[in-house]
């Protein structure tokens, strides 16, 4: 997929990549057992991914509506901080954790795949929505993936990241 010359632009100036979760780094299905355990699916390509911003220097946070336990340990696993649950309002979240991290708004990408992540995506340098995003956001999101959310939308948009910023290749030759 050729990336449009002012996404590759805005994509050099990024220092942080925040992400929606429901739709985003899952498929946006909710799975419920008989038992009332939340169930998500993660991909292991995104996380790689995230892995891969990582070691480019480039800071990955959530910013989510929803609360659960599973996110958290994933998160964990991966090392993602700042994590924001439960957040409905995102925009004033974002606000919020602005006042406590060194990155400007052109300075943030942020990727979500509905309504509620609409202002954010219009603040921020960098607004991705993954292809199966809504049409609202497809509209108004800088670029939007060829992968679905939750089948490796976010690694498409970290390698991207990185290519713009001359990291990827680097990256990528230390796993060889």
């Amino acid at each position: 997929m050729t990336v449009p010359a002012n996404v590759i632009e805005a994509a050099k100036k990024i220092k942080l990549l925040l992400l929606d979760v429901d739709g985003v780094l899952t498929d946006g299905r909710l799975y419920y057992g008989n038992s009332g355990e939340e169930m998500k699916a993660f991909n292991i390509q995104d996380g790689l991914g995230i892995k891969l911003l990582q070691k480019g220097d480039i800071q990955v946070g959530i910013i989510t509506g929803r609360v659960s336990a599973l996110l958290q340990r994933r998160a964990d696993e991966l090392s993602i901080n700042p994590v924001v649950q439960g957040r409905e309002d995102k925009l004033t979240a974002l606000n919020e954790l602005l006042l406590t991290l060194d990155v400007q708004m052109d300075e943030i990408a942020f990727m979500g795949d509905d309504l509620p992540d609409l202002a954010v995506i219009r603040r921020v340098g960098l607004g991705i929505t993954p292809a199966n995003g809504s049409a609202t956001l497809a509209e108004q999101a800088h670029w939007q993936t060829s992968k679905q959310g939750g089948q490796g939308a976010v690694r498409e948009a970290a390698e991207m990241i990185l290519e713009a910023q001359g990291k990827l290749q680097p990256i990528l030759a230390s796993f060889q």
